[in-house]
């Protein structure tokens, strides 16, 4: 069942991206060569006690940590390790707090010092296909017209899109109703309304769709090596059109 928040639930989901959304750009202006993942992993998770908040990702499934952190061909669920992170590297960072009861969640994939022009094509590439899915979540439209969005910009590009793993509606829940795929078809699935809340979360590879996953059973690599992007919003569906609740 999809669920509908209310006006007061759409600001205490907003207070809870905004929180994320800082704490990520803290991240992003420590990430630097020589740095682990297990540092980030440290920082962040004394920064979410600092502000009061409850980590999302830590212990939810067994998953041992506060944070993601997914290098190059790391699509997502990197376990933050002593790997110091080199120039050259990108990483995928993804986090998630609850704040009073309802949750945020959010990722971005950056730069390890200077990063070739294709791979800043890659991150460029993924941001845009989020743009413009978030530009689909209308009011009226369907669920389809906005993973569509992603598939078309991302392929029409020659990179791939993730298929094993989705976006999905959020609130009082980390992950609730309804699954959001990076591709689909315009004019499908559920009908678009007011209040609902979608974290949309392209991932895309610089090579083909296939992932496997790690023996650590969670980090999830591309099957052919290539590198791969991932960002991440959440979006309320208003009268006024999308409202990103993950924006500082």
């Amino acid at each position: 069942m999809i669920i509908c928040k209310s006006p007061a639930e759409i600001e205490k989901l907003r207070r809870s991206g905004r929180m994320v959304r800082g704490l990520l750009e803290e991240l992003r202006e420590r990430v630097q060569p020589g740095i682990s993942t297990l540092d980030l992993e440290k920082y962040i998770e004394r920064r979410i006690a600092q502000l009061g908040a409850r980590p999302a990702f830590k212990g939810y499934r067994g998953y041992p940590c506060c944070l993601c952190a997914s290098v190059n061909n790391e699509v997502i669920h990197g376990i933050p390790s002593e790997r110091c992170l080199k120039r050259g590297d990108i990483l995928s960072l993804d986090m998630g707090v609850v704040v009073d009861g309802y949750y945020g969640d959010s990722a971005i994939t950056v730069p390890v010092g200077e990063i070739s022009e294709s791979t800043q094509r890659l991150l460029r590439v993924t941001q845009e296909s989020l743009q413009l899915a978030i530009e689909q979540a209308q009011l009226g439209n369907r669920l389809g017209d906005v993973c569509a969005a992603v598939q078309r910009h991302v392929e029409e590009n020659g990179y791939s899109v993730v298929r094993e793993f989705v976006g999905h509606g959020i609130g009082r829940q980390l992950h609730e109703e309804p699954q959001i795929p990076n591709f689909g078809q315009p004019g499908h699935g559920p009908v678009l309304k007011q209040g609902m809340v979608l974290a949309i979360e392209p991932m895309v590879n610089a090579g083909g769709p296939a992932v496997r996953v790690l023996a650590d059973n969670w980090t999830a690599v591309t099957a052919d090596g290539a590198l791969s992007a991932h960002f991440e919003h959440m979006v309320a569906v208003t009268r006024n059109g999308p409202d990103i609740l993950t924006l500082q």
